[in-house]
């Protein structure tokens, strides 16, 4: 695992109200249950159930997303990113994504991909992000990338939520 947080590297940047982030599925530093991984690692990429709460009022929208910084890419890896989530959506069952446009991951899907971490690259931490945003619509391409999500919700984040599960792959 290395030792960067990119959220607590953005916090410097200003500050974010905090959001409470939730799960039935997976909690803060503990391992991703196997469900949770993706398929070519025994997993059935299944997104885990998410729930937050304490939006600040001006709250238009949310948005969400799954990142691991330990990929050994340099530049970490998207497993899954969603924005224009309505305001009135506060959590999504076990399996689902929330109403809202999904962009590509890494793998160029429109969905959640589970855990794969690679073996002899240790512990891996996936920060799953929300963020209460103060417009409805955040105006992306189409075929826009997480990372411009990112950028972009940096700009119109009220509040944000951090769970972050880990996985280690069986070396």
């Amino acid at each position: 695992m290395f030792s960067y947080d990119p959220y607590a590297e953005l916090a410097t940047l200003r500050d974010f109200a905090p959001l409470t982030l939730t799960s039935t599925d997976i909690s803060h530093d503990q391992p991703l249950a196997k469900v949770h991984w993706g398929s070519q690692a025994g997993g059935s990429d299944t997104s885990p159930q998410l729930t937050w709460s304490g939006a600040p009022e001006g709250t238009k929208s949310f948005a969400l997303s799954c990142f691991d910084p330990d990929a050994p890419t340099g530049s970490g890896f998207w497993h899954w990113a969603v924005y224009d989530i309505p305001a009135d959506v506060t959590s999504f069952p076990t399996g689902e994504t929330p109403a809202g446009i999904t962009l590509p991951n890494e793998q160029r899907t429109r969905q959640f991909i589970g855990a794969a971490p690679p073996p002899g690259t240790g512990v891996h931490r996936y920060f799953f992000v929300v963020d209460a945003l103060d417009v409805e619509h955040l105006e992306l391409p189409d075929e826009a990338t997480p990372a411009i999500l990112g950028f972009n919700r940096h700009f119109h984040s009220l509040a944000r939520g951090i769970l972050v599960p880990t996985a280690t792959s069986a070396e």
